[in-house]
């Protein structure tokens, strides 16, 4: 793939995505809060309250653009070359979010989207810290992640060969879940 300058159309007519419209719910995020901000100030300190506060926002927002790696210097991959759409920051946050939170509400969707996060994570714990694959040596594997008897319960959750269940019925408990990533954190 060729590099083109920034500004330049991609091979489909359509304008790349840049730094600045990428960032962009981060950035309405920053400008609500720092409209609300002033709003507080204005009504705590009236007008001068709120002149300092934008005062202090602009300089600020000028010392965050100073530091800011310049997008040519970049070694990350340029927009023409990304599979997919692009995902901020915030934007990933909250879908992981939601994605917990919907496994504890339904065993479907822990069963369809973290458990095999969950796997995929105690899988590479497992091969990088203790030479052990959780896919072909699931007995070493649970007696490793399961060192203690009181987190027995555990493997229920994360065992490879244990068939998906798509029952209508409440998803993974939050304390066990929290043990999970406690364990998980542990290896």
């Amino acid at each position: 793939m060729s590099a083109r300058p920034a500004g330049t159309t991609g091979e489909n007519g359509d304008r790349p995505a840049d730094g600045w419209r990428a960032s962009l719910p981060e950035l309405i995020v920053a400008a609500v809060l720092m409209v609300a901000i002033t709003i507080a100030a204005y009504g705590w300190a009236g007008a001068s309250g709120a002149v300092m506060v934008l005062a202090c926002g602009a300089i600020l927002a000028l010392a965050l653009v100073r530091w800011l790696p310049d997008a040519e210097m970049r070694s990350e991959p340029q927009p023409d070359e990304w599979e997919g759409p692009v995902q901020t920051m915030i934007a990933g946050f909250w879908r992981r979010r939601g994605v917990v939170k919907d496994a504890t509400l339904s065993m479907a969707a822990f069963e369809n989207e973290l458990r095999p996060t969950l796997q995929h994570l105690l899988a590479a714990r497992l091969a990088e810290r203790h030479g052990i694959s959780l896919y072909t040596e699931p007995e070493a594997a649970r007696s490793l992640l399961l060192s203690r008897g009181w987190d027995s319960k555990l493997w229920y959750w994360l065992d490879p060969q244990r068939p998906a269940r798509q029952e209508d019925r409440s998803g993974v408990p939050p304390r066990t879940l929290a043990a999970i990533i406690r364990r998980l954190e542990q290896l």
